[in-house]
């Protein structure tokens, strides 16, 4: 996928993942484009820098000799000159509007097939520079960049990306209660610490939302992902369902409306400590109402969904039992409305006696955080 479309707006999620799902902005205020620059990096790789007010949301395209970054929302600014290096593969830029689109192009010394996603990177802004999106490549037919492609699968270590692990319930909400008297809080908090330790030693950035038997209202849980500015926000719940032989794994994701009644049943459990409208739009700073938009909530959705996914695969590939159904739901959780992707996760029923002592054990819970981990570290963060 070329569309960067994480650069739209940074939204969190995990076990359950952060997402918030807000009214429909009409228009979003235009991006402005600062600098456009070259240079040459070791490997003989050009490096095309553009410097942009807000996040880009880009493709790529690479017609003969040339490449085209198109930048939405984004007028041309004709005081901009490209500064060009020496050396690299770029002969001169130019800038044109397409709609709404700002299209920058690249006429090149020779063709380039595609850049692979481990050499694009957004940058947030440091100093005097404002965000900045960073294309490395070298010249090569599709074989080629292939082959070069599969000599860089290790992720820039330049960017930490921040996960946020919420353990649901706590303090004087147990969350759902097993036959034997296992709580949900305690399941999950156990998971989540667990979670952290592996994600900590695979190199990520981690914020835990609770780390002891607390209560925390859904509104602290999001804002938590938001002030540690979080790629991804898992929030791990368990289920309980009046069927006794119900068992099994689900993702969510959120929605305005549960995309089953099932789905519903479940979002008033979980909202039952702190009900929250989910359309309470006027809730938020305006900071916050001032940035997303309806092309953001588009994005949200789409980057919550893909994730939630990947991960319910890798919760199979490990072996892990599916709720009957579809393995990923949509449901408007008080917990998932933020400015971060994300989805939350049912790791299992409490309500199944054989699931609810599987819940308990070291090597099970091991097992679930082990597909989490593996499908973190398989995202793209910077689709």
């Amino acid at each position: 996928m070329d569309i960067s479309r994480r650069t739209v707006l940074k939204i969190a999620g995990g076990g359950a993942l952060v997402i918030t799902f807000m009214p429909r902005v009409a228009f979003a205020a235009p991006n402005k484009l600062g600098s456009v620059r070259t240079g040459v990096q070791p490997g003989n790789k050009t490096r095309l820098v553009i410097e942009t007010s807000q996040k880009p949301s880009y493709t790529l395209s690479y017609p003969e000799n040339k490449l085209v970054v198109s930048l939405a929302n984004t007028p041309t600014n004709s005081s901009v000159k490209p500064n060009l290096a020496s050396g690299t593969l770029i002969k001169s830029i130019t800038q044109t509007q397409s709609g709404d689109k700002l299209l920058i192009t690249a006429d090149l010394t020779k063709p380039v097939s595609n850049i692979p996603k481990s050499q694009i990177m957004i940058l947030d802004p440091n100093g005097d520079n404002d965000y900045r999106l960073v294309l490395d490549f070298v010249a090569g037919t599709a074989k080629a960049a292939a082959t070069t492609t599969s000599t860089t699968t290790v992720k820039p270590t330049s960017k930490k990306y921040v996960i946020v692990i919420d353990a649901g319930h706590g303090g004087k909400d147990p969350g759902c209660i097993g036959r034997a008297g296992t709580k949900e809080k305690t399941v999950v908090l156990s998971l989540a610490r667990k979670l952290k330790t592996k994600l900590d030693d695979a190199g990520y950035k981690t914020h835990m939302t609770r780390n002891s038997d607390i209560f925390l209202n859904l509104d602290t849980r999001a804002s938590i992902a938001e002030k540690n500015h979080a790629d991804l926000f898992l929030s791990l719940h368990a289920n309980a369902n009046p069927s006794r032989s119900m068992k099994g794994f689900s993702f969510y994701t959120l929605s305005k409306k549960a995309s089953d009644e099932e789905a519903q049943k479940l979002v008033d459990a979980e909202n039952a400590s702190d009900k929250i409208d989910v359309d309470g739009f006027e809730r938020f700073p305006s900071d916050i109402r001032n940035t997303l938009s309806a092309l953001q909530q588009h994005w949200v959705s789409e980057v919550s969904v893909e994730y939630a996914n990947a991960a319910a695969k890798a919760f199979r590939n490990a072996g892990i039992e599916q709720q009957p159904g579809p393995a990923v739901r949509h449901a408007p959780f008080g917990v998932l409305r933020s400015t971060i992707p994300g989805a939350l996760v049912e790791v299992g029923h409490l309500s199944n006696a054989a699931e609810e002592k599987l819940l308990q054990t070291d090597s099970h819970q091991n097992k679930l955080v082990d597909a989490i981990v593996k499908s973190i570290k398989s995202y793209d963060f910077d689709v």
